[in-house]
């Protein structure tokens, strides 16, 4: 019987992809659809996928699948026809991620995004927090494509909603888009119908990354009694892509951040956030290298240096201890979401206080 899970150790596995001489192509998919037994459905894709050495995590649910993952490039025209002839998976659009070439780590931009195949089965491929049994997806928005929304975009009777998170929205967003502030998904949803009440007569266009938030985001709109809505098909990632292929205005600025390694794309030369700890001008996303704190925030280079890639001199110092301390302070730690965002403002007075400490300056 074939192994359906990796035995491996991260480390062992990162080192084996560090020495791949092949390139890899990150891709990111997602369909709503009915699977009658997700288990079996997991089982069989994770055989035939781990046969193509690709690499990433996927979610299988009774409401369809999710997955953000990097396939060799050789084995890419085998991909397609493997999810071919998947159930329930054809013709699907596979959104293909862009190497811009300007990425801090050439390694993780040139598709080395992860390192092991992980496929989960969970109740829903997107956590909504919606117990009505009358909810539906197979009722949703319309889908617009690129022109289609810059389009509707230029008509004073739109309003366009940020589905994404608020460390997503800061480094990049479409022109006057309206941000839902709340750090779940499950709680954006209801707020961001409470929020346009006043305003059911309206186009409202929903987007998000990839597509999959704003897809069923749209159809919980038209379950609340919304009448014109809309949803970016493929999300910021496929309207990157129409908007190059096809010489269009960008209408969204800035950086797409991505849920890999790679942690962003860059749609326009906008940078519209700013160092968590300096405050100069920067999009560059990066995880504390405290394992112990690991906390995702916008960082600068010359931060970075100053403080070893970490979020606080106190991590700093951390780091730089013997491993066996380091564990000990470790044990215990739940880091759970641990994210620099509107929600957690109580972490800026800390850093602010850091940055203003003389053992760090930055002009």
């Amino acid at each position: 019987m074939a192994l359906l899970h990796n035995r491996i150790s991260n480390k062992e596995l990162k080192e084996k992809l560090m020495k791949e001489t092949f390139q890899r192509t990150t891709i990111s998919f997602y369909r709503y659809f009915t699977v009658q037994n997700p288990q079996k459905y997991r089982d069989d894709l994770y055989k035939t996928l781990k046969d193509l050495q690709v690499f990433g995590r996927i979610y299988i649910a009774t409401e369809g699948i999710n997955a953000q993952i990097s396939v060799p490039t050789h084995h890419l025209e085998a991909f397609k026809e493997l999810i071919e002839n998947t159930e329930g998976l054809q013709n699907l659009r596979l959104n293909i991620a862009v190497y811009d070439g300007k990425g801090l780590n050439d390694e993780v931009q040139q598709g080395k995004s992860f390192w092991v195949l992980k496929i989960k089965v969970r109740d829903k491929i997107v956590a909504d927090g919606i117990i009505d049994p009358s909810f539906s997806m197979e009722r949703k928005g319309k889908y617009v494509n690129a022109a289609e929304m810059n389009q509707l975009l230029e008509d004073p009777q739109t309003i366009v909603i940020d589905m994404r998170n608020h460390y997503e929205f800061e480094v990049g967003h479409f022109t006057n888009a309206v941000e839902i502030p709340s750090d779940t998904f499950r709680e954006q949803l209801p707020m961001a119908a409470e929020m346009m009440q006043a305003h059911k007569d309206k186009n409202i266009i929903m987007y998000c990354t990839g597509g999959i938030r704003c897809e069923k985001a749209s159809a919980y709109m038209l379950h609340e009694g919304f009448n014109n809505v809309f949803h970016l098909e493929g999300g910021i990632i496929n309207y990157a892509k129409q908007i190059k292929e096809q010489s269009l205005t960008a209408k969204f600025i800035g950086k797409n951040f991505v849920f890999d390694d790679r942690l962003g794309e860059r749609v326009t030369e906008d940078v519209i956030a700013n160092c968590h700890q300096c405050g100069k001008p920067c999009d560059h996303h990066t995880n504390c290298k405290n394992d112990g704190c690991h906390l995702l925030f916008i960082q600068c280079k010359e931060c970075a240096d100053a403080f070893d890639g970490c979020c606080s001199i106190d991590c700093k110092e951390t780091i730089h201890l013997p491993l066996e301390r380091q564990e000990a302070f470790r044990k215990g730690i739940d880091k759970g979401r641990n994210i620099f965002n509107k929600s957690q403002a109580r972490l800026r007075p800390k850093l602010n206080e850091l940055i203003n400490k003389s053992e760090f300056d930055v002009k």
